[in-house]
């Protein structure tokens, strides 16, 4: 026999499981931080999280109908599109707003997939 500890399989597992789910919420609360950075830096001209400014507010984006914020003037194709605004979608719009929803007003675009994850994943959090 041996004297070695036994470690039981089940509490392995789950530890890991655990250990994996921190360093997820870890890993989304820094690219939420980065994406503040981002955010302020490429979005706030257009753009606030609590009031309309020359594009609708953000906060509660994730989620929220496109063209829904009853204070904004959308363009009626966005009105019209039935786009639900997820994470994929969100990085569809800011990578070619126009390719996913033709004859829209936004006319900015994000060409870095790193810049694109942080804000979505900022606007995210500040949807929760």
């Amino acid at each position: 026999m041996s004297s070695q500890p036994r470690i039981m399989p089940s509490l392995v597992l789950t530890t890991g499981v655990a250990l994996l789910a921190a360093l997820a919420a870890g890993n989304e609360k820094g690219a939420a931080a980065e994406g503040r950075s981002a955010f302020e830096k490429r979005c706030t001209g257009c753009h606030a999280l609590d009031h309309e400014k020359v594009g609708p507010r953000l906060a509660g984006v994730v989620g929220r109908k496109a063209g829904t914020v009853a204070a904004f003037p959308y363009s009626d194709v966005l009105k019209k599109s039935g786009v639900v605004w997820s994470e994929a979608l969100l990085d569809k719009w800011l990578t070619d707003p126009e390719a996913l929803i033709p004859d829209n007003d936004m006319s900015f675009r994000l060409d870095s997939p790193t810049e694109r994850a942080a804000i979505i994943a900022y606007l995210k959090e500040a949807s929760q």
